[in-house]
């Protein structure tokens, strides 16, 4: 009885485990910011998504593909020519996700690695397109124009394959070796044009100052002239008696000047010979 009780609750317990196993393989959960879709085997993929939980498949039969559509960055380098054929090294920075409701077909045709498929074409396609319309130093004048047509281009073709574009930006602008070469040595130009033309002003403002002097020299000089051939001998005599005035004064805080009456002979105190 005994033997026959442990070899049932073996049984028991090994059907259990099986039982388990094959509920455990039913299960499968979609963590947050996933959606998952389920490849059947005699169906192929189903076109429903699931969403965030845990969900039932029929094991063995069915296997779910989890997918996230979180946003996530990638930076896409793209070598081109300007309008000007100049030689452009550009690198757009995408934030990119699926559509959820396009997974099965996404799946289907692209693959779980579908930015791996989609993104790295479609960006050098639209990127040649758009800086073809600009010469080079337009791309540097006009970026924010550039960035927006591109953003827009880019956002309808990723949106043809079911991936949505939350941002696109120009992160690295670079042209080639001679180019560069040229705006360095234009700058250069520019700037000693303008010094030199700061030097010709300031030539023409010392001349205009100089002249301007000049006839104001003149001018009083041609005052005072006037002034003299009006007054006469007058302002000369007033001039002299205003000097004859300032020298007594002069003479007056000296102590060794004697003064002698008008008309004396200075040689009174001297013998006669």
């Amino acid at each position: 009885m005994a033997t026959r009780f442990f070899n049932r609750l073996g049984q028991l317990g090994v059907a259990l485990a099986i039982g388990g196993g094959v509920l455990n393989s039913a299960l499968y959960n979609v963590e947050g910011g996933h959606r998952a879709v389920i490849f059947d085997r005699f169906r192929g993929v189903l076109p429903n998504v699931s969403g965030e939980g845990t969900h039932f498949i029929v094991p063995w039969f069915q296997r779910p593909i989890v997918f996230d559509i979180r946003s996530r960055p990638r930076n896409v380098p793209v070598t081109t020519g300007s309008k000007d054929l100049q030689n452009v090294n550009i690198t757009i920075r995408i934030l990119f996700r699926p559509l959820a409701n396009t997974l099965p077909n996404m799946y289907k045709n692209l693959g779980i690695d579908y930015d791996e498929r989609v993104l790295p074409s479609i960006t050098n396609e639209v990127m040649k397109a758009v800086v073809a319309q600009y010469d080079a130093s337009e791309l540097i004048t006009q970026r924010e124009n550039v960035s927006h047509m591109i953003r827009q281009q880019l956002t309808e073709r990723a949106a043809s394959f079911g991936i949505l574009l939350d941002d696109i930006s120009i992160t690295h602008l670079t042209f080639g070796h001679e180019f560069t070469h040229a705006v360095e040595m234009k700058q250069v130009a520019q700037q000693e044009a303008e010094r030199a033309r700061f030097v010709v002003e300031k030539a023409e403002q010392q001349k205009m100052a100089a002249v301007i002097t000049a006839e104001g020299d003149a001018r009083g000089a041609k005052l005072l002239a006037s002034a003299f051939a009006e007054v006469g001998e007058g302002l000369i005599e007033l001039r002299r008696l205003e000097a004859a005035e300032e020298i007594a004064q002069v003479l007056a805080r000296s102590r060794n000047v004697a003064y002698l009456p008008n008309g004396q002979n200075v040689l009174m105190n001297l013998p006669n010979p």
